[in-house]
């Protein structure tokens, strides 16, 4: 029987943006080539059609490009907070200004759907520019002490899942504070960090300011250890976060790490069910579960397993996956081949021990790189996909039967960067978020998340936090 309410194809156009043949490195306001020559093709996830051909950077440009920042650092961390803040307040317009152009971008370069990059990342994106903007007059009330002064130059590496919402959590504080920046972006999508490249220049931000080393690891590696680098920020995989923190410990660095999560997102009985499956959907689907704090564990009371995991897989049924561009996708591409790899491989290995797989009758595009929404039952805590990260659309089902049962199954994991807890009692809500060691939980609600609140994690989630207040001091000499 056909759907009563079909969906027509609703393509967002891709005329908005185009996209030139080849960029190169942003380094003191001009874009450059790299000083080896070396390029590499970034490509379209949902299509496998080459986007462009970027520069990649070496030790010899992250070496330029810091050099660049530390001339620049003088002038820009002697300028009045309030002149900084018209910087950033004219960057956060251009941003809005170009909204569609750089959603349409995100999409086609990382493979998420339209609607989540122009409906969540874009204006978090500006509303972190506006926030910082505001706080670059009043560091001395930010509760550092009077007169707080900048660290110097930011290394900053960013992952691919958010690249231009992880961009702006790094460079918006670290400019509102008188930093320079040099920012590496991951190899997979560089285009929007090249964009916003273009943005600065727009906005007329001094030469060397803001720098853009695209390239792959070996790059971000050098921009950890470059001397003059005073302060390390980086979000991705907890196996770099460590060797990152080998690299700079014994020197005098400040480092944030924002690194992998396993978040539990835990239902009670009381919990409204209609409301609670669209928080688990949103909580491991969103972006296709490449998101570092999703909700890739639902702990679920047992009195109410049966009637919530059927109201779930009705609701897994209407998800609607394919062409990130159209504006009905609900599901959108892998980010890249080496990601659905490990992806599939997480998946075959829960089948082997005898976790039981489902996943929606889902027809995958034939070119691209696609996963259908999965969700497993008969999932044990000893299961490899209960304590691995995913970082895909699979879901892990465990039971619990009391509140404290929940809380030691929750906490049993490595990570500590996000919860979500499900249930109509308020002082059931405050207990078992004070027992939850993660960094952000979320009650009757999940992937929330604003300019003026702070995010970070715990264990082998990293450490330091990035937005809110708290966010300024990670790059204040405090």
């Amino acid at each position: 029987m056909a759907p009563v309410f079909a969906y027509a194809p609703a393509p967002e156009s891709r005329a908005i943006v185009d996209i030139a043949p080849s960029y190169g490195l942003f380094i003191d306001g001009e874009f450059t080539e790299a000083a080896e020559g070396r390029v590499f093709k970034t490509v379209s996830p949902a299509t496998e059609e080459v986007l462009s051909e970027i520069a990649q950077a070496g030790s010899e440009d992250v070496d330029r490009a810091v050099k660049a920042a530390r001339r620049a650092f003088e002038k820009w961390s002697a300028l009045p907070g309030a002149e900084r803040a018209k910087y950033l307040f004219r960057i956060a317009r251009i941003i809005q200004e170009r909204s569609r152009e750089l959603a349409v971008l995100e999409t086609l370069d990382n493979g998420k759907p339209i609607k989540e990059t122009r409906d969540a990342d874009l204006p978090l994106v500006a509303a972190h520019f506006f926030y910082y903007a505001g706080w670059a007059d009043k560091l001395d009330h930010a509760g550092f002490g009077a007169n707080p002064m900048p660290l110097g130059v930011a290394g900053q590496v960013i992952p691919w899942n958010f690249p231009l919402l992880m961009l702006a959590w790094k460079i918006a504080p670290a400019l509102a504070t008188g930093n320079t920046v040099v920012l590496k972006p991951a190899e997979t999508t560089p285009l929007s960090a090249l964009f916003f490249a273009d943005i600065c220049r727009q906005a007329g931000l001094p030469r060397g300011v803001v720098n853009i080393l695209p390239g792959y690891g070996d790059a971000g590696a050098a921009l950890i250890a470059h001397p003059d680098v005073n302060k390390v920020a980086f979000t991705g995989s907890t196996a770099v976060g460590k060797e990152i923190a080998r690299t700079v410990a014994g020197t005098r660095k400040k480092v944030t790490l924002e690194l992998g999560g396993k978040g539990a997102n835990i239902v009670f009985d009381d919990a409204p069910i209609d409301q609670a499956v669209e928080g688990i959907v949103n909580g491991i689907f969103f972006n296709q579960g490449q998101v570092c704090c999703a909700g890739s564990r639902l702990l679920v009371q047992e009195s109410i397993q049966e009637e919530l995991l059927e109201s779930l897989k009705r609701r897994l049924s209407t998800l609607r996956l394919g062409d990130p561009l159209d504006k009905n996708t609900d599901i959108g591409a892998i980010n890249s081949e080496e990601q659905l790899t490990r992806i599939t491989s997480l998946v075959e290995q829960g089948e082997a021990e005898g976790a039981e797989r489902w996943s929606p009758a889902c027809e995958l595009p034939e070119s691209g790189y696609w996963f259908a929404p999965t969700l497993f039952t008969n999932v044990t805590q000893a299961h490899r996909i209960a304590r691995d990260e995913i970082f895909g659309p699979v879901l892990s089902v465990l039971t619990f039967r009391t509140p404290d049962e929940a809380v030691a199954k929750a906490n049993n994991t490595p990570y500590g960067l996000s919860a979500g807890i499900w249930t109509e009692k308020g002082s059931r809500i405050l207990a078992v978020a004070n027992k939850l060691r993660a960094g952000v939980v979320w009650s009757n609600t999940f992937n929330k998340f604003d300019p003026t609140s702070p995010f970070g994690g715990y264990k082998e989630s990293g450490f330091g936090r990035e937005g809110g207040r708290h966010g300024l001091e990670a790059y204040l000499d405090v």
